[in-house]
């Protein structure tokens, strides 16, 4: 039961509020809290004055005190959410909203605020895009001017802004890539064919074009070049897709003999290993990766590898047992 000295506080801290008088509300539910810290609505109602007051750091500090209180007091996150708002931490923001959905996924004020949110953010990386673009234009960076774009239309397609700057970006471009392509060799050609193809989940057709190039390169001598390199680890990647492990493991070996610590060959090689049920060798490869630096490695993979790792691991043991 709430304590009578806390709720009278309270109950003089909801007058003051109506009034106005934001500041002596604070004081009162303060000593509510003094009272009892565990009655999130204290917390809440302190929030709200603070937000009155625009006094933000302090509403952040009210809104966790509510959360500490009670967990699933849901208003406590809303409070928080709108505190950082007000501080632009979006992401912190984010965050809170998504800690209180956790606890309940239909609350109606949470689910706005994220949507809003989450067309702000948008909304700013579009217009940071916008500003990149006009950058690299300002120094005669077209392809990268064109790609820029591409990324703000993916997020916002139909958007003017970026449909006038395409317009003028976009044939610059064109004329650009028409004259790399055709000082394309054939075997580079076949390469860029392969790419497309991946692109549009065309997987079969892609792997034709790259082993076209491999062929061409190996005719010339030039099985261990970049090139080389590059139509080997796509290749993979396709016959990842169509899971065709055999393939993938002879493509990222490719690539291993000549970059042994290629992280994106080693995982793909752990991964076709463990689906052809060759687990010691999956083993291996991830254990490599996750001797690796961590810089190099990446957050991605390092998480990959460890759930492989123990999955793996289990595996071998169960092997083991079996054999007994």
């Amino acid at each position: 039961m709430p304590h009578p000295k806390a709720e009278a506080f309270k109950a003089e801290g909801n007058k003051y509020f109506k009034d106005g008088q934001y500041s002596a509300a604070i004081a009162k539910y303060k000593e509510a809290t003094a009272i009892d810290s565990n009655v999130p609505a204290y917390w809440s109602n302190m929030a709200a004055c603070f937000e009155k007051l625009q006094d933000y750091d302090q509403m952040e500090e009210a809104a966790r005190g509510c959360i500490k209180a009670d967990k699933t007091f849901v208003k406590g996150y809303f409070r928080l959410a709108t505190a950082l708002k007000a501080k632009n931490d979006l992401e912190g923001c984010i965050k809170a909203l998504e800690s209180g959905l956790a606890v309940d996924s239909k609350n109606a004020d949470l689910k706005q605020m994220k949507k809003d949110l989450t067309e702000l953010q948008r909304g700013e990386t579009v217009a940071a895009y916008i500003r990149k673009c006009d950058e690299q234009m300002a120094n005669g960076d077209i392809p990268g001017a064109y790609k820029t774009l591409e990324l703000a239309s993916r997020l916002d397609a139909g958007n003017p802004d970026i449909e006038r700057m395409m317009s003028k970006v976009k044939p610059k471009y064109d004329r650009l890539e028409a004259q790399r392509k055709a000082n394309l060799s054939p075997d580079e050609m076949h390469k860029e064919r392969g790419d497309e193809a991946f692109k549009n989940a065309n997987f079969e057709g892609a792997i034709e074009h790259y082993t076209k190039c491999l062929e061409g390169l190996q005719r010339r001598g030039e099985s261990l070049s970049d090139l080389a390199m590059k139509a080997h680890s796509n290749r993979a990647a396709c016959y990842k897709q169509i899971s065709n492990f055999d393939g993938v493991i002879e493509d990222c070996t490719a690539v291993l003999e000549v970059d042994p610590e290629n992280v994106k060959a080693l995982v793909r090689r752990a991964q076709a290993f463990e689906g052809v049920e060759r687990y010691r060798f999956a083993l291996q490869d991830v254990k490599t990766v996750l001797n690796m630096p961590y810089a190099k490695v990446g957050k991605a993979n390092v998480d990959m590898c460890n759930m492989m790792q123990h999955r793996l691991n289990r595996t071998v043991q169960q092997l083991k047992s079996s054999n007994v």
